[in-house]
């Protein structure tokens, strides 16, 4: 393993060193992640740095708001990989790395003579991955991929209109890229440990199309699930049309009442406890899947006798699971959040005082932590390159030539 950064790290991946040439949402997501872990992340951007440095509100040109919530933790160093002397540095970061991850086109890295090949030439033992598009054994592959054409290629837009939307429409977050990110950190986990039994380094892909594509389809292939295909041909419950936060007398309540024991106790609740035995639709958990619209619908229509802090209580006391419907503002006030340390305060040097998110769960041995907020683009450049065994005078070759830069003075 590489050696561990300079600062106390106790997260279970100390000791990793990560070379990260990911950019924009699901890779930056990804290598966040592993440095929450403890891993040393090094953040390599090209000259104008990660794109998502540039998207507002920020304070400071080049420190969005979304490139400070997935870039802390990370050391920054510029390299223009086009010029040989950018691409040999790399390969000399690559030497004392054990993961090096990208989410470029595969065709991309390759015409920069940093394949696979290429870095396991220099270091057999890393873990390579690629996150990108779509899988290199298919039509699409070398396609450009970004979370909204994803989300449509795995159907996600249309199951909203087949739910009953008056129009196909993304999910409203960049979902494809964070589950997609989260596969990437499940690779690189895997692959370590492989390589902690075998020794040897690999290749890995984690495509996007297949990765959201796996999600959706666990729930809706549904009937064709089978050959030959017997219908339903989707998971019925995902698009009733009242499968939605429930209208009370006063706004909204989110009720999912599921097994046998919530519907004896829903019953019991509206004072019509024979229901359960003597209306077939309810009557079993095969049932209400098969009637599954009807069912939402009786419960919509229940929903509207009583306001929303009248079912809130109630439901909780029959212990039926339920929740209200929270808006972002809700969400940022929301003590139990506050309770679990899910939200903290830092001072970032440039940014002033920062409000952002812990990485949720907990170690007991090997807690997660926050050591260093987003960099600057360029903030490490010089560190990092004397650590590959640079000398003084020829980083400063490398800044005079535009192969690598340093930030500008704080503001």
């Amino acid at each position: 393993m590489a050696a561990q950064r300079p600062e106390s790290v106790s997260g279970p991946l100390a000791g990793v060193r990560v070379i990260d040439l990911t950019t924009v949402v699901m890779g930056p997501f990804a290598t966040q992640i592993l440095a929450d872990l403890g891993a040393d992340v090094v953040k390599v951007e090209p000259p104008e740095g990660d794109v998502l440095r540039h998207i507002a509100p920020m304070r400071n040109p080049g420190m969005g708001h979304i490139f400070l919530h997935h870039n802390r933790n990370k050391r920054s160093i510029v390299l223009d990989l086009k010029q040989p002397a950018g691409r040999e540095a790399l390969l000399r970061l690559a030497r004392g790395g054990d993961v090096l991850i990208y989410n470029v086109r595969p065709q991309a890295m390759r015409r920069l003579r940093l394949g696979y090949e290429d870095v396991a030439a220099v270091n057999p033992r890393i873990v390579y991955v690629g996150a990108y598009g779509y899988g290199e054994g298919g039509r699409y592959a070398g396609q450009p991929a970004y979370d909204d054409l994803i989300q449509g290629m795995a159907a996600l837009p249309a199951i909203f209109a087949d739910a009953g939307a008056d129009r196909p429409r993304y999910v409203p977050t960049a979902i494809a890229d964070r589950i997609t990110g989260l596969a990437a950190v499940n690779a690189v986990t895997a692959a370590l440990y492989c390589r902690e039994r075998t020794g040897m380094g690999q290749a890995v892909e984690v495509p996007m199309y297949e990765t959201l594509a796996h999600m959706v389809l666990a729930d809706h292939m549904a009937g064709r699930t089978f050959e030959p295909p017997i219908p339903p041909f989707r998971y019925e419950r995902m698009l009733a049309p009242h499968r939605a936060p429930y209208r009370t007398k006063d706004g909204y309540v989110c009720v999912l009442i599921y097994n046998d024991k919530h519907w004896r106790s829903f019953f019991k609740l509206i004072g019509r406890e024979e229901m359960f035995d003597a209306d077939p639709r309810f009557a079993s958990q095969e049932a209400r899947s098969r009637n599954i619209g009807e069912v939402y619908a009786f419960v919509a229509g229940e929903m509207l006798r009583r306001t929303s802090a009248e079912w809130l209580r109630a439901l909780k006391d029959a212990d039926i699971p339920v929740a209200p419907l929270q808006s972002i503002e809700d969400v940022l006030a929301d003590p139990h959040l506050a309770e679990s340390g899910f939200f903290a305060a830092t001072e970032h040097p440039t940014e002033g005082r920062l409000r952002t998110m812990a990485m949720p769960g907990a170690w007991s041995r090997t807690p997660a932590g926050q050591l260093r907020p987003a960099p600057r683009l360029g903030e490490h450049s010089v560190e990092i390159l004397r650590e590959a065994g640079y000398a003084a005078a020829e980083v400063e070759a490398l800044i005079a030539s535009g192969v690598t830069r340093t930030p500008a003075p704080p503001p």
